[in-house]
């Protein structure tokens, strides 16, 4: 039977009970939506009930928003030997290597170097593997990772996502944020920036947090508004000082795992942006902001210097229409950027995103990568270089001509590296260091699709996907061994996300609504 297209949302009356425009996270107006009513109703609901959470989080109390299941024990961090592997370090001092080992020891890595000894290491056999360190991602909506299907044609991802922000509760964002996290540790990535920006209340924040907890992946767990929050209305910084008190005193589980932050929604509304920016400077917690992908944003990277709030701890997402201006803005302050190659192409409609590229690139700028959303891009670090490679060069006959093209070691650093630096974390992850932590991914390379491996760079860019990891460690925890995922129940995991993704849909209704009342079964 033939599926009438849904119509895209009206945009003409999404307003606030008091008349006022609702906008998005990225500056767009929360449509009208024939579910709006339905799914504010069920979100209150929800939010009319007990914490998810009672006190700590160590101590998750049962009611109706604790999942239904938890991933079991952590790994052990270990003692380790990786040996003989092809090494792309990531690291200028110690290069790139055809043959190396790598001693890792309670979750730090030791040395690097050739016919390793160490006493009591055991012996992970790398020598038809290439190392590398695990891949950085800088900006990721992990509350709707489970929504990654809800787009179709005529139906994309911002009329999806109106369509079913209020249509969440915290559970399902409990299994969502831990389908991402685990994604994430099969497909390599080692840290994630988990950019909240539908935080409906401190309950959904503790879910999110809760699966961070069981999800074993470094992150950055930044703090945002409600989807359609009045651009007037602060973020709710009392919870967050809950949160920071609740999730990253004394009794924190993440024993340094994950770092909190904040996401703002920039000085459209200035006033209620220069009291948010007080407020987290108090705190001084770092920052994540949308920069735009239209011709016009009203986040520009001058403009932030010029109010003294831009530096390392400010990262800018898109930037897509930044000027020379924004660039040198950004060059002085020592401000990063995130590009999400997929989304720049699909909603970039400022067009040039090859060029802002090369051109933030050739100053100097912390360029790192990311998803965006999980229904915008494939959770694959190693499509992401590959198109910004591919993507990366100068155009004849227009103003990049003269720019440098993109290598294969700045597509490396991007997904690795930079992101650490964006992130605050270059001191901890990003490359292999003897010091830092162990975060590495070991890739086959006798895969079909790889072999046979020439140069090291080109093959990693351009050959690997993460079907071809065969090994990841996480602060020193195998996570991934043998192909397999080693510290979740995978099909427990894609069970519970797949039942909360059919609740979410049956709550939204519309095009959305599944053609059976049952969760599907696997």
């Amino acid at each position: 039977m033939h599926t009438p297209m849904a119509p895209e949302p009206s945009y003409g009356d999404s307003q606030n009970i008091d008349g006022t425009t609702l906008f998005d996270d990225c500056g767009r107006p929360v449509p009208a939506h024939p579910i709006g009513r339905r799914a504010i109703l069920a979100a209150a609901g929800a939010t009319a009930v007990a914490p998810f959470l009672a006190g700590s989080p160590a101590t998750a109390a049962a009611g109706p928003h604790t999942p239904n299941s938890r991933p079991g024990k952590k790994p052990a961090r270990g003692h380790y030997l990786i040996k003989g592997a092809a090494l792309v370090s990531v690291d200028p001092a110690i290069g790139n290597r055809a043959k190396a080992d790598i001693e890792v020891r309670d979750g730090r890595i030791v040395q690097v170097g050739t016919n390793l000894t160490p006493r009591g290491a055991k012996v992970i056999d790398a020598s038809r593997m290439i190392a590398m360190p695990g891949f950085v991602e800088t900006h990721y909506h992990m509350w709707s990772a489970l929504g990654r299907n809800f787009v179709s044609t005529g139906f994309e991802y911002f009329a999806a996502k109106s369509a079913t922000v209020a249509a969440y509760r915290p559970d399902d964002f409990y299994h969502s944020v831990l389908l991402g996290l685990v994604e994430c540790a099969s497909a390599g990535i080692t840290t994630v920036n988990n950019w909240s920006h539908n935080t409906r209340g401190p309950e959904y924040a503790d879910a999110e947090l809760h699966a961070h907890a069981d999800g074993l992946v470094r992150a950055r767990y930044s703090y945002g508004h409600r989807d359609g929050q009045p651009g007037t209305q602060p973020i709710d910084f009392a919870d967050i000082d809950r949160v920071t008190r609740t999730w990253f005193g004394t009794r924190s589980p993440f024993d340094g795992l994950v770092h909190l932050g904040v996401n703002l929604r920039g000085p459209g509304q200035l006033a209620n942006f220069l009291v948010e920016m007080t407020e987290v400077q108090k705190r001084k917690l770092p920052v994540s902001v949308h920069s735009g992908q239209g011709p016009t944003t009203a986040v520009r990277a001058a403009e932030l210097e010029r109010m003294g709030v831009l530096g390392p701890d400010f990262l800018l997402c898109h930037a897509l229409p930044f000027d020379e201006a924004d660039r040198q803005a950004m060059v002085r302050t020592g401000a990063p950027v995130s590009f999400s190659v997929h989304s720049e192409l699909r909603l970039g409609t400022a067009g040039g995103f090859h060029g802002q590229l090369l051109r933030m690139l050739a100053a100097g700028i912390t360029v790192s990568l990311s998803f965006d959303a999980s229904s915008l891009a494939p959770i694959n670090m190693f499509e992401s270089m590959n198109v910004a490679w591919n993507l990366g060069i100068p155009y004849l006959g227009t103003d990049t001509a003269d720019l440098p093209a993109v290598v294969f070691r700045q597509a490396i650093e991007m997904a690795t590296i930079n992101g650490a630096k964006a992130l605050g974390l270059e001191k901890v992850t990003g490359s292999i260091t003897p010091g830092k932590r162990a975060d590495i991914i070991l890739i086959r390379a006798d895969d079909l699709n790889i072999a046979p491996v020439g140069d090291l760079e080109s093959t990693v860019v351009r050959s690997a996907t993460p079907a071809n990891i065969d090994t990841v460690l996480i602060d020193g925890r195998i996570v991934k061994r043998n192909r397999s995922v080693v510290s979740h129940d995978v099909d427990k995991v894609v069970r519970n996300a797949a039942a909360a993704a059919h609740a979410v849909r049956t709550r939204a209704g519309g095009i959305l609504t599944p053609t059976t009342s049952k969760p599907p079964a696997f």
